[in-house]
């Protein structure tokens, strides 16, 4: 029985990055001597198991083959016989599927080494086409080692293509989709993950919506960049260089929907298109099964991008019918999220990056001004139930017409 690290913990050390989780595979070992050991089997599905003391993954060395469609579709084989060398090769990329004994000493048998020092994402195998998982989870890792120089291998790219035109990306659970799409917009430059996916046409199966912006022009005067598929994706790389959350750089990436909608003729200009967008938005949310607060992010943003970006100009009655659409009195940190993704999709358009946004204060500052308002006095003034709602709405539209005149 032999214990080895492998995958992720052996390629972070290799690259000087902190390592966070480490898998153990177990060559030479039954099930029955795991468990003799104090091993605790976890799942029905995989022969993994929990260390008596650590609680790490322990799994025992397989083998697998493609047995049906989607992420799911396989049969293993786990036994004492099953080399170390035939388990590493069912891994995705070259640079995952290298193992380390206790003493650091390195099996390397697919060259992930030389792939880690060269910078290139190299599938191991032919059976990297049998999992369409690997697709997303190559422009993930593209997505977060781009810094590093990273690039996909050309005939892994064409593996990529020809996963994408199989069919087999549309048998992904929206479950197993989201998880590797949500990683991958946390990642350094989420830009990149969009990128990988356009280029081997993963992006026109999974996000039609985002794949059909590019190549729809925008007025030059407002979008320098042009192109609508550009800008998204440099919003989205402004929203991970200002660290935005999840919800931030998920709505980034959805705020434009409706120009996708536009006809020909209608361009470079995209009237309504934050109300077109709504339904995309919508689709695409449900189509991942994204979180709620994601959800409900990405539609606002959608729908009243435009209304931030002319905040100062806004009427205080269309102030005041923002500030209830977001429910800032009871969710300040949901209008915050909004203001930030206002300022990215400022901000993703090239030349104008380090642009001011005095919209974000002047909005936090109404904002501020409506949330001021006191119910108490309208409560000892006999004021309730609808009436008292309407006195309070009246109230808050002349805090917010004196903070116009003052600002």
């Amino acid at each position: 029985m032999q214990i080895y690290k492998v995958g992720g913990a052996v390629r972070d050390r290799l690259l000087g990055k902190p390592v966070t989780d480490i898998d153990w595979v177990v060559v030479g070992a039954s099930t029955e001597e795991m468990l003799a050991q104090g091993y605790r089997p976890v799942g029905a599905d995989f022969p993994v198991f929990l260390h008596p003391k650590s609680g790490e993954e322990y799994a025992l060395a397989r083998t697998e083959r493609k047995s049906g469609r989607g992420y799911g579709g396989f049969t293993f084989h786990a036994s004492p016989e099953v080399t170390l060398e035939e388990d590493l090769i069912r891994r995705d990329l070259t640079i995952n599927a290298m193992a380390e004994d206790d003493q650091q000493n390195l099996t390397d048998p697919y060259h992930g080494q030389r792939d880690l020092e060269d910078r290139i994402l190299r599938h191991v195998s032919p059976a990297f086409a049998e999992d369409p998982l690997r697709v997303l989870r190559v422009a993930r890792f593209a997505a977060r080692y781009a810094g590093l120089g990273f690039t996909v291998a050309p005939e892994t790219m064409e593996l990529m293509r020809q996963l994408s035109e199989s069919g087999e990306l549309e048998a992904l659970t929206a479950e197993r989709s989201w998880k590797e799409i949500s990683r991958a917009m946390m990642e350094d430059q989420p830009q990149v993950f969009i990128e990988v996916l356009r280029q081997c046409a993963a992006l026109k199966v999974l996000m039609p919506e985002v794949d059909a912006l590019f190549g729809v022009p925008q007025p030059e005067i407002h979008h320098p960049e042009i192109d609508s598929g550009i800008h998204t994706l440099s919003v989205l790389e402004q929203s991970a260089l200002h660290k935005q959350p999840l919800t931030v750089r998920w709505a980034c990436l959805l705020h434009d929907l409706g120009k996708g909608l536009t006809p020909k003729e209608e361009w470079p200009r995209h009237i309504a298109h934050e109300h077109k967008g709504l339904k995309l938005i919508k689709a695409v949310n449900e189509r991942f099964k994204a979180p709620k607060d994601c959800q409900e992010l990405a539609l606002l943003v959608g729908q009243y991008h435009t209304h931030g970006h002319r905040a100062l100009e806004l009427k205080a009655s269309t102030l005041l019918e923002l500030l209830q659409s977001f429910d800032v009195y009871r969710r300040p940190q949901r209008f915050e999220e909004f203001i930030a993704a206002c300022e990215m999709d400022a901000r993703g358009r090239k030349g104008l990056e380090q642009r001011s946004y005095p919209q974000a204060d002047y909005l936090r500052g109404a904002a501020k001004a409506a949330r001021e308002v006191a119910v108490q006095p309208l409560l000892e003034k006999g004021f309730k139930g609808p009436e008292l709602g309407e006195a309070l709405k009246r109230e808050r539209l002349r805090a917010l017409k004196a903070y116009k005149e003052n600002a």
